[in-house]
């Protein structure tokens, strides 16, 4: 196939020897690349310079309340699950100045803000956290009230998405039907297929602007067996998922239980830290802070990243109207699995499991979830 050949949803290879030139096209085409590379024995996301700072020869195992990275014997290039940082900090940023003023005779003059933004590829995004993107897009970018800051970031954004090879011992994003395959929002998408001596990427094109990088590359076309197998890594990670949660009819089970007695066992056992909302790909609480300079002559509005876990979040005039763990707690879980389909037509999780792998008592949401719906048939029965 040559690249006349190319368009929206074809399949071709790129031999792994020849991966290396994914981030050097994109680098040649002026993005800024951002991917997954180890630091502080973690996986984080950060600024590429090469394919070689891809945590290529990790692997990873997490549990409730454990993450542990370590040095592996594969070849593979994404041989890992999730790291306690979303890309939600790129196009979300936990500190954000909204704008600032000076004194001037008379009043105030604004001071514009400067517009850093660059055109950005992201690359090696999981299946689970495009549809976190994707959530986020339509609250801040659809309705009467849009985030034009967001916006604005979201539309400089090349997405290179990396379907899952490798399932997380805290991973349910087939429960949630959003993995381990991406099936949309991407401009390119690969799957690493790794088979005694056959290393090699299949790439499925999104949208024109995957054509237009992958035309760049010197790829060639998929063959049958290359095709299936590169189905085939997917169709594995599926059936090894860490994790399943059942959510037939789970918004009517949860408001249904909304006194259930399992709120009070797993508020004793949370610490209200607010972990589970800061690593979460779709949480986007914020607070808003208004600052004075101390001479009086520059004046600043912040927004910050906070949470429904923290004592001064649901406080009203009057006093806080979420005072224990347990409330805070229900709050967290039923607006992410039941409010959040009725305000914004889907459910607020992706079944990444970051929230199981962060929470340092190790709380489990889809276990929590299993509970409620387990007492409720007990009663029933």
């Amino acid at each position: 196939m040559n690249e006349t050949g190319l368009g929206i949803g074809s399949r071709v290879v790129l031999d792994a020897s020849r991966f290396n030139s994914v981030v050097d096209v994109l680098l040649g085409l002026n993005y800024r690349v951002v991917g997954p590379v180890v630091k502080g024995s973690a996986i984080i996301y950060d600024e590429l310079t090469s394919a070689e700072d891809l945590p290529r020869g990790f692997a990873d195992k997490q549990a409730g309340g454990s993450y542990r990275l370590f040095s592996s014997d594969t070849r593979a290039f994404f041989h890992y699950n999730l790291g306690p940082v979303s890309w939600k900090k790129f196009l979300y940023p936990p500190v954000k100045r909204l704008w600032q003023a000076e004194r001037k005779k008379g009043g105030f003059k604004p001071i514009p803000e400067k517009d850093s933004t660059k055109k950005t590829a992201f690359f090696g995004v999981r299946p689970c956290e495009l549809n976190a993107i994707s959530i986020h897009d339509k609250i801040l970018c659809e309705g009467e009230h849009i985030d034009a800051s967001y916006l604005h970031m979201r539309e400089n954004i090349l997405i290179i998405a990396v379907n899952c090879s490798v399932a997380g011992g805290t991973c349910f994003c087939e429960s949630m039907d959003t993995g381990p395959k991406a099936d949309s929002g991407f401009d390119i998408a690969l799957t690493e297929v790794l088979k005694e001596e056959s290393h090699f990427f299949s790439i499925e094109i999104g949208t024109k602007k995957g054509v237009d990088i992958v035309k760049h590359l010197d790829f060639r076309e998929s063959d049958r067996a290359e095709t299936e197998a590169a189905d085939g890594v997917v169709s594995d990670t599926a059936t090894n998922m860490g994790r399943m949660v059942d959510t037939s009819e789970i918004k009517e089970m949860l408001y249904r239980n909304y006194e259930s007695s399992r709120w009070d066992e797993v508020g004793r056992r949370c610490l209200a830290c607010g972990n589970c909302t800061m690593v979460c790909p779709t949480c986007f609480c914020i607070n808003v802070e208004d600052t004075t300079s101390l001479t009086g002559d520059i004046a600043e509005r912040w927004r910050r990243w906070d949470s429904c876990f923290t004592m001064e979040f649901s406080y009203i005039h009057g006093g806080n109207i979420r005072t224990s763990h347990k409330a805070r707690y229900r709050q967290w879980l039923m607006h992410k699995l039941a409010a959040w389909i009725d305000q914004f037509g889907s459910s607020g999780c992706v079944g990444c499991g970051r929230c199981i792998t962060w929470c340092p008592v190790g709380i489990d949401i889809t276990e929590e979830v299993r509970a409620i719906r387990d007492n409720e048939l007990e009663k029933e029965g």
